[in-house]
């Protein structure tokens, strides 16, 4: 076979039946018409009369005729034979000794439904369909696959065999490769086609290619990093390839290219032809360009983030040196100010005393010194700001040179300042000239301390703004990746127009905000009213008065006994669950789920080598116990090789394959029966993992309580009530999770869909609520301040009886009204996801041109909020529900920490993308062990309920498959495996009276 995209287990399942079709395929498929009803009535026997009609709705449901047309679900033969009215004892064997009678009805069941043998025009047909399908969107050969058996399905054509599709799909997709290769390659001048290829060629006396250089990111947060970063981004644009306009291509073709591009070695890009190289070149010089203007914002915001402490630093100490000669010039005037006091000398003669005393010239010296030294400022910020000019005036005119910043309204008298600081060239620049509506009110004494402009402090003044602005997004710069504009991709115009119905009617909402603000008003009332009626019987719940009103005090929740029965049913299954090796439970998970078939090549190679399952487990161990591959690394297996496992990690591990992977775990840990007990999939929380990063990088971020003098990353995962990991993402530090909770809700891509979402206090803000409201979800927050929450009403006149007083703010009704429709606008954004959530938070969080809107959100975030509460201090079911999911998330920490256990749980990669890739194998192989676990825990408890021990509903819904004490992951990693188990039999339970495993001495 040319391809190796189709697993086994496809080729199984192809045109098979994949378990009991459900009640509506039953219905839609399995319902025999009174015409062929009364065909079937024509034949003689009953066996044959039941086989005609298993093969006739086999056709109808699968698209092709089975070559045991009897294997088939149980429920389709009861289903038919109920309609047949044939009984039970039907001898249906009997209808395989006639081969001849079974294709004779094939002919009759073709000409019944209509149904064509595939054929040349078919073939035709299906590379027509598919090269159209191509030329607009990427997807994978195996995505491609099952659209090209649905489209058969669709034209009554019997399925060929799975080969003769496979052909096709790689056929077309060679097509279509080649010809977006020429395309591209068809926009280049000779002059660009010489400077990419020259990118590859390495000079002498160099180790490495011009593109090698490019592609490595810059690691140091400092200005001369920034400088560096600055320098790496016109090396980019000086390749003269920015401005090619490029035909209409898909950006998930273009992403591909440049995916191979930045992982394939030079040496394999020179040997491309000529036209898929120089494709491939552009691609990843225009996606490294973007990428490095992200990296000098990267920089940048983390080179002013440590000026603002050093700044604060430098103006205590010069605060400090300049205590001495401050206090004389202090002490001067208390001895002037003290005769000027003095009843006994005369008011005529005052000046003269004082004079004579102290003398003119030292009093005209103290009060220069207080002038200079005394700060008249209550806020200190620009002072603090002032002490770093050395380090700002070194990168700013570099910065305001290679980017081009553009903004809202807001940030047009800032955008201004920029332009006159960037200058024009050969003109002389007038300080006079300079734009001054900018300066806060703040900054006026030090950026005008008289009439004219302190130029040092100007340009510390901007750089100040900008970076405030950009954190914003009220200034932005376009060719970026995460920098960009967030209201641009926003559904706007005639598109909004188009899909606003759909959307609305999707998001459940009306058009008209009359009609919801009497629903929420409605629901608001009688949420207090049946809190302040179970308030007497609460005992969990006190009101307390304070100076301005009265507040709800909730008790802290007592901890759940633990009941005998429970311990001794973990006793019992933890004695039972076999002692394995990471290495091999990997293997085993992947020989029931398949998940490293998710892994495909960067460059789009369908073929696969053989133990490609091994070379990627070990990749997966290494990347998630944080050791190097030579731990994993074994030269006498063909496929542990150091040299195979660096090429499969290079080309295989990424975000998107990581993603698929994960999903087909999620997929499979939901469809077993102990899952379930556990949870739905409705319910989920979100919180972060800290992993200190000693390494020089651009993406950590200092935070003294976690990382103390270093720096460090959060994992931040959004976690489901299954104890599976749905989503993961890397973000600077301990950036606030309010940001990053609503877009792992509505990024993630595995089947489960949670409606609520639990975290700590660190995710909660009202414009989350907002938005958690907006878009039908529910967010429940375990918050550690509730009693100094707010508690806001929308019914000025309902009485709320002791309520009254916690009830005591406003809701703005108006403000929700007048951007009713803007706020369904960015529901929808969300929910089409053409808007990331993070990006969408700073614009709402931090006003501008959106603050009304981001006021509105933040207004509606306050009624969710109060339904919240009032549901919260009223449910001590409730908040044990969101206590309980959050402890499952710590413990999912717990087991991470164990796995990542290398490099004393240091993050030891340089790179973003590194570290996406390594905790997301982290969060692939936790989710592996919870997979093996519960599969084992199911094994565990069916042997004790047939042995006759105790095992009750409820101590099974608390156990967890969050156990390690049994796999070893230290030092020891063997890829083998029995070939029963690689079948998918399970393993011998561990009998708890036998000696210990061998590896525990």
């Amino acid at each position: 076979m040319p391809f190796d995209f189709l697993t086994d287990d496809h080729l199984a399942q192809y045109g098979q039946y994949k378990g009991d079709p459900t009640v509506q395929q039953l219905q839609d498929y399995f319902l025999l018409t009174p015409a062929q009803l009364q065909h079937i009535a024509t034949l003689r026997f009953p066996h044959t009369k039941l086989g005609f009609a298993i093969q006739l709705c086999t056709v109808q449901f699968l698209g092709t005729f089975l070559t045991d047309p009897l294997n088939v679900p149980d429920s389709v033969v009861r289903t038919l034979a109920i309609q047949l009215e044939l009984p039970k004892t039907v001898d249906l064997p009997r209808y395989l000794e006639r081969r001849a009678t079974r294709f004779t009805h094939q002919v009759t069941i073709r000409q019944m439904l209509g149904y064509k043998d595939f054929d040349l025009v078919e073939v035709l047909h299906l590379m027509r369909f598919l090269y159209r399908h191509l030329l607009v969107a990427d997807e994978r050969p195996i995505e491609l696959f099952d659209r090209l058996t649905q489209r058969l399905v669709e034209r009554k054509v019997v399925l060929p065999g799975p080969t003769v599709l496979g052909r096709i799909v790689i056929r077309v997709r060679e097509r279509v490769a080649t010809h977006l290769h020429r395309q591209l390659a068809g926009c280049l001048t000779d002059a660009q086609v010489d400077a990419l290829d020259a990118l590859l060629i390495v000079p002498p006396k160099q180790r490495r290619s011009p593109l090698d250089v490019l592609r490595t990111p810059p690691t140091r947060q400092t200005s001369v990093g920034l400088l560096q970063s600055l320098h790496r981004l016109d090396q980019l644009r000086a390749i003269g390839v920015s401005d090619v306009a490029l035909p209409f291509v898909p950006g998930a073709r273009l992403k591909a290219l440049s995916r191979h591009g930045l992982t394939a070695w030079t040496g394999h890009l020179s040997q491309m032809a000529a036209s898929r190289r120089q494709a491939t070149l552009l691609a990843v010089v225009l996606h490294l360009e973007r990428s490095a203007t992200d990296d000098v914002l990267d920089i940048f915001d983390a080179v002013m983030m440590e000026l603002s402490l050093s700044g604060e630093r430098l103006r205590r100490k010069t605060r400090l040196r300049s205590l001495k000669d401050l206090d004389a010039a202090a002490l001067l005037l208390r001895d002037a100010v003290q005769v000027l006091l003095d009843p006994e000398v005369p008011a005529a003669t005052v000046r003269d005393v004082i004079f004579a005393r102290l003398g003119t010239a030292p009093l005209s010296g103290a009060v220069q010194a207080v002038s200079d030294l005394a700060s008249g400022q209550d806020d200190t910020v620009a002072e603090a700001w002032v002490e770093t000019t050395a380090t700002i005036s070194r990168f700013l005119p570099s910065l305001l040179g290679s980017l081009h910043f553009e903004g809202t309204t807001v940030a047009a008298p800032t955008l201004a300042a920029l332009n006159f600081l960037k200058g024009e060239s050969g003109k002389r620049r007038s300080w006079k000239q300079a734009p001054t509506a900018f300066i806060p009110k703040s900054w006026e004494g030090v950026v005008r301390p008289g009439r004219d402009v302190d130029p040092q402090a100007y340009r510390v003044c901007a750089a100040y703004l900008l970076h405030t602005l950009l954190k914003r997004r009220e200034i932005f710069v376009r060719v970026s990746l995460r920098y960009g504009d967030p209201r641009t991709q926003l559904l706007q115009g005639e598109v909004w127009e188009q899909f606003r119905p759909e959307i609305v009617r999707s998001l459940g909402w009306s058009t008209d905000p009359a009609v919801e603000l009497a629903a929420l008003t409605e629901q608001l009332d009688q949420a207090y009213h049946r809190a302040a009626a179970r308030l007497p019987d609460n005992p969990a719940v006190r009101l307390e008065k304070r100076d301005k009103g009265a507040t709800l005090v909730v008790a802290p929740l007592d901890a759940v006994p633990i009941p005998e029965s429970l311990l001794t049913l973990q006793t019992q299954v933890d004695a039972r669950l076999p002692d394995i090796d990471l290495s091999e439970l990997l293997l085993e998970v992947h020989a029931c789920t398949g998940f490293a078939f998710e892994f495909d090549h960067a460059g789009e190679n369908p073929a696969r080598m053989s133990d490609f399952a091994v070379s990627l487990c070990a990749v997966l161990v290494a990347g998630a116990c944080n050791i190097d591959l030579k731990s994993v690394a074994q030269p006498t297996h063909p496929a542990l090789t150091l040299a195979r496992l660096n090429w499969v990690k290079q080309q295989y591990l990424r975000a998107d394959t990581l993603t698929r992977a994960n999903a087909c775990l999620v997929a499979a840990q939901a469809a077993m029966p102990l899952a379930q007990v556990w949870g739905t999939g409705d319910t989920a929380s979100a919180d972060g993992l800290r992993f200190s990063t000693p390494l020089r990088n651009t993406v950590a971020a200092p935070n003294r309580k976690y990382f103390g003098a270093g720096r460090g990353v959060t994992f931040y995962v959004l976690n489901s009530d299954q104890y599976t990991g749905l989503h993961g993402r890397v973000i600077p530090g301990t950036l606030r999770d309010s940001l990053y909770i609503l877009g792992g809700l509505l990024e993630q891509q595995t089947h489960l869909k949670p409606t609520e979402v639990m975290s700590d206090t660190a995710g909660y803000s009202d414009v989350v609520f907002g938005l958690f409201h907006l878009l039908g979800y529910q967010f429940s927050p375990r918050l550690t301040d509730i009693g100094e929450t707010r508690y806001w009403r929308l019914n000025r006149q309902a009485d709320y009886g002791d309520l009254n007083e916690v009830a005591r703010s406003y809701i703005n009704t108006g403000l929700i009204a007048a951007h009713w429709d803007d706020l369904l606008r960015v529901a929808g954004s969300l929910k089409q996801g053409t808007v990331p959530a993070p990006d969408i938070m700073r614009v709402l969080g931090k006003g501008g041109s959106l603050s009304g809107l981001g006021k509105a959100v933040a207004e509606l975030g306050r009624i969710a909020k109060t339904l919240y509460l009032l549901n919260y201090v009223q449910s001590e079911p409730y908040r044990r529900r969101i206590q309980t999911q959050l402890n499952r998330g710590e413990a999912v920490w717990t087991l991470a920490r164990k796995i990542f256990h290398g490099e004393k749980g240091e993050l030891r990669q340089r790179y973003r993308e590194g570290m996406e890739d390594q905790l997301g194998a982290l969060g692939l192989v936790v989710n592996a062990v919870t997979f093996w676990n519960t599969r084992y825990l199911t094994a565990a408890l069916g042997w004790l309920e047939a042995i006759g021990e105790d095992v009750y509903p409820q101590d099974v819904a608390r156990l967890s498959p969050l156990k390690y004490a049994h796999i070893n992951m230290l030092g020891r990693y063997h890829f083998e495996m029995a070939d029963d188990i690689a079948a998918g039999a399970l393993r011998p339970l561990r009998d708890p009276d036998a000696l210990q495993s061998e590896w525990l001495f």
